[in-house]
């Protein structure tokens, strides 16, 4: 029997999941085949609407061996397991002859323990542990959710913290679940059987795709102990996201609540000698991290270094007295102390690789605003440790023995995927060399017709944002846009407390429109609301530039209130900048206008998300107009109508706002006639 083409197979699964070919998509099916046929890799830029999941899951399929796909997002995760895979699998049984399987992998910490549910949490200050069920009122809200999670774990197959719903919070779900460090191994543990992280790693050994986030590919990548199952074609989704996640995986974190814990947590296992001396290494920590200042410590100060130093060596004394002690009277001693070891570990890991010092390395204090919660009580610093740069991790570790697809709405920055593909460790696109991978860059495009749909404004005319200074004028802006809009705006700002600011000022000065602020609810909670009314307005930070897919008049105006620049303080951004200028390149390209025009696109990307939407983007910021480095911005955005003329926006947001009034009252006549008529 002849194998199936791509093109069958395509069609086939397209129209198991009730959707429509598009050209995006089969151009995209191709070359991700032609990657994982020719063992090369391949970064491909698909707009929003373009179907990528199929774009990619068919040729992966089709091609037989192991993949894992790794996702940025919750969302796409389970879009993927519960939605895109099963149809397709279904669709292309009868053409493969065959039927993959598929499974979700994540790290240990996102599972139930039943060892913790069952045996209780070890205790810093007291023997053995403690029954968090009973020590925690049934009628607070940790309680409530503990009793709600006790019972869920009898009824879960999977144990995995984002099928309870409604979810708890990180303090509830740290008593029912461990760190691979903290973890008995399955061999020791009584539940070792029955274990949900296990389990979920034999799934992921027998499948044939493996859906799994970047955090855990990361630590697959940067921690050398395999956590994925072995595999011949890897794709990550979201690849805007992959190297901010790495980072995030790389970065080490000491504060004086974590020390403190560890030595609790070690002081019964260990003779008074070791205990002591961990105890007085603690203390000198913390009183320097009280005088700590926020920024980059470009040379370890002297007292810092002495004080990191005894905190390593006592660390070590403490983890071979762990090992050599045996105390009967600790119940379930095994538990607490692995707990323990695991604690005075990632202290020994962060204090010996700041002592070392590596030129690879940032290293900063940073400030906390203050509150509760133990690892907060002593002190609002913390000292933090990361890498200047990931890229060379990626290259050896990432392109080595498989074929890589990565893929997002936004890779193409400026006009090209090259400061995207350095930033993964990759040479120019077409750079030949024997240890140099091999990549090509493609851009399928997107269904919709940006010229025709949107409108890309920048307010020229208001006064240049200085930092922290007074934005009268941008807010006036702000509300005009809104009231010639009739609310429907996600407005994304720079900073929290800008954000704060504006939805303050507005809620005052036009209270007809609801303005929802971030972190006033949960996220799914503020996106639900938003979309279900379209006068409403959403305003907030980071996660909203990435994280907000509603299609429809009820997202119809996007305004960001300046261009996301790192802020000039940030000290991993402002030393890798430096690094890049050192090196005789331009670091404010590299580093700045890269960062922004990757958030810009993200941001820009919520506008449109249907073949039917219709709006603006507006930037309360005149450099991108004005600035040299404009242009270089402009081309990472969709390729919206460009204006800078005040008037003519509003008049156009007035007319898309009647339009969408005339179609939703249009909508309610059709369901009052239907109600009356049933």
């Amino acid at each position: 029997m002849t194998k199936p083409s791509l093109p069958e197979l395509l069609h086939a699964a397209v129209t198991a999941v009730g959707g429509t070919e598009r050209p995006g998509q089969v151009a995209m099916a191709e070359a991700v085949e032609e990657a994982i046929d020719g063992g090369s890799h391949l970064l491909v830029q698909a707009g929003t609407g373009t179907g990528k999941s199929l774009g990619y899951l068919v040729p992966a399929l089709a091609h037989g061996e192991r993949v894992v796909v790794a996702t940025a997002t919750l969302a796409l995760q389970r879009q993927l397991v519960e939605r895109d895979l099963p149809r397709t699998v279904d669709a292309l049984h009868p053409q493969l002859r065959r039927r993959p399987e598929f499974a979700m992998l994540k790290g240990r910490s996102n599972y139930l323990c039943l060892h913790r549910l069952h045996e209780g949490v070890p205790q810093d200050e007291e023997d053995g542990l403690f029954d968090q069920f009973e020590a925690a009122a049934p009628t607070s809200k940790l309680g409530q959710d503990l009793l709600r999670m006790r019972d869920w774990a009898d009824e879960t197959e999977t144990g995995d913290r984002d099928d309870l719903t409604p979810g708890v919070s990180d303090r509830a779900w740290a008593q029912v679940s461990v760190s691979s460090r903290e973890c008995l191994g399955a061999t020791k543990c009584a539940y070792g059987a029955e274990c949900f992280a296990e389990s979920a790693r034999e799934r992921a050994k027998l499948s044939d795709v493996v859906v799994t986030n970047h955090a855990l590919l990361a630590i697959d990548a940067i921690e050398g102990a395999p956590v994925l199952p072995q595999h011949e074609v890897l794709i990550v989704d979201e690849a805007h996201e992959l190297v901010s996640r790495v980072t995030g995986v790389a970065t080490g974190e000491l504060t004086p609540g974590q020390v403190n814990r560890a030595v609790r947590r070690a002081a019964k296992l260990v003779n008074e000698k070791a205990a002591d001396q961990l105890q007085t290494a603690a203390e000198g920590f913390e009183r320097l991290m009280e005088l700590a200042l926020p920024g980059r410590l470009e040379e370890i100060p002297e007292d810092l270094g002495y004080a990191l130093m005894a905190l390593r060596d006592a660390c070590r004394t403490v983890i071979s007295a762990i090992g050599t002690t045996r105390d009967k009277s600790v119940q379930d001693e095994d538990a607490v102390r692995k707990q323990a070891l695991a604690s005075v570990e990632s202290v020994h890991d962060v204090a010996e690789r700041i002592t070392n010092g590596s030129e690879w390395d940032v290293v900063w204090y940073e400030r906390h605003e203050p509150r509760g919660g133990a690892a907060y009580r002593h002190s609002g610093a913390s000292l933090r440790v990361a890498p200047m740069s990931v890229s060379g991790l990626l290259r050896e570790k990432l392109f080595t023995d498989r074929s890589v697809v990565l893929t997002s709405a936004t890779l193409k920055l400026g006009g090209d995927f090259n400061g995207v593909g350095a930033s993964l460790g990759l040479a120019p696109e077409g750079t030949e060399g024997d240890d140099v991978p091999q990549w090509k860059g493609v851009d399928v495009g997107s269904p919709f017709d940006y010229r025709k749909q949107g409108i890309l404004y920048v307010a020229k005319h208001l006064a240049r944002p200085a930092r922290d200074g007074d934005r009268g004028d941008m807010l006036d802006e702000l509300t005009e846009l809104i009231q010639a809009a009739g609310g429907r705006t996600l407005g994304l700002f720079s900073s929290m407390r800008a954000a704060q600011l504006a939805a303050e000022e507005l809620r005052s000065r036009i209270p007809e429109y609801p303005i929802l602020l971030q972190g006033e609810e949960t996220l799914g909670e503020l996106i639900k609301n938003f979309a279900a009314d379209p006068g409403t307005c959403l305003f907030g930070t980071l996660s909203l530039w990435q994280g907000v897919d509603v299609p429809g008049p009820s997202c119809q105006l996007v305004v960001m209130d300046k261009i996301p620049f790192p802020r000039p303080d940030d000290p991993l951004m402002s030393a890798r900048q430096k690094a890049v200028e050192e090196a005789g390149g331009n670091g404010f390209m590299a580093v700045a206008a890269t960062h922004a025009a990757l958030l810009m696109a993200q941001g820009a990307g919520r506008l449109v998300r249907a073949s039917g939407d219709r709006g603006v983007v507006a930037v309360l910021d005149q450099r991108l107009a004005t600035a040299r480095y404009g242009s270089y911005l402009k081309a990472s955005l969709p390729d919206f109508w460009f204006t800078t003329d005040r008037n003519q926006v509003r008049k156009s947001l007035a007319a898309i706002d009647a339009k969408a009034r005339q179609t939703e009252a249009a909508g309610q006549t059709e369901a009052a006639g239907q109600t009356e008529s049933g």
